[in-house]
């Protein structure tokens, strides 16, 4: 089992503990990982775009001019998709772009990316703690010390209003419960930091 330090809000040593091998020592596969975060992309679409065909625009259906004698080619219509303004041909229209795959694919591939995180040395356990005010600097000064900036994800092990109301106009930090980790926020972030007790409800989601 993979050995990790806890750390302390002061940036102390204060123990370390043992991490299951089934979620954080899972051989690297990109595949569950690309197919997940695409299924999460695409189910965050929205699919309500729409154009206007040749029957849905507005507009009068008296013909433009008379058929013969002119010279110029037929119209019929002042709505045809030939003419500015007129429909679209072939436009998009309202559809559902929800993609489902396999729970247990989902599982493997949050997995890999937390075992992924674990051994480039991006993921850091922190002794649980809490604030007595949502007051933004003094708690960042404790989490980035060093003024890095550094795209950081925060997993809570329980619904700590005040330090998600700390945290919650840091561009660079997103904070998180342990039911809504998820593969493309763990990829997309540079730091994981997991507090002491969400470790076990994370257990508990993905031993199942």
């Amino acid at each position: 089992m993979p050995k990790v330090q806890i750390k302390s809000l002061e940036g102390d040593i204060v123990g370390d503990i043992e991490l299951p091998d089934d979620i954080f020592a899972v051989p690297y596969n990109a595949f569950p990982i690309q197919e997940v975060i695409r299924m999460q992309m695409a189910n965050n679409r929205r699919g309500t775009h729409k154009t206007k065909e040749r029957s849905e625009v507005a507009g009068s259906t008296r013909k433009l001019y008379r058929q013969k004698g002119t010279g110029r080619a037929r119209a019929g219509s002042i709505k045809t998709p030939l003419r500015k303004g007129g429909g679209i041909i072939f436009g998009p229209k309202p559809r559902d772009y929800d993609i489902v795959l396999p729970k247990k694919v989902r599982r493997t591939a949050l997995k890999i990316a937390l075992s992924k995180k674990l051994t480039d040395g991006s993921l850091e356990v922190f002794r649980d703690f809490d604030v007595e005010q949502p007051k933004t600097k003094p708690l960042l000064t404790k989490l980035d010390p060093e003024k890095k900036g550094t795209k950081t994800l925060l997993i809570l092990g329980g619904p700590l209003e005040n330090v998600k109301r700390s945290l919650r106009n840091v561009p660079f930090f997103k904070v998180l419960l342990p039911q809504g980790l998820n593969v493309y926020d763990l990829v997309n972030a540079s730091r994981v930091i997991l507090m002491e007790n969400s470790i076990p409800v994370i257990k508990e989601r993905l031993q199942k």
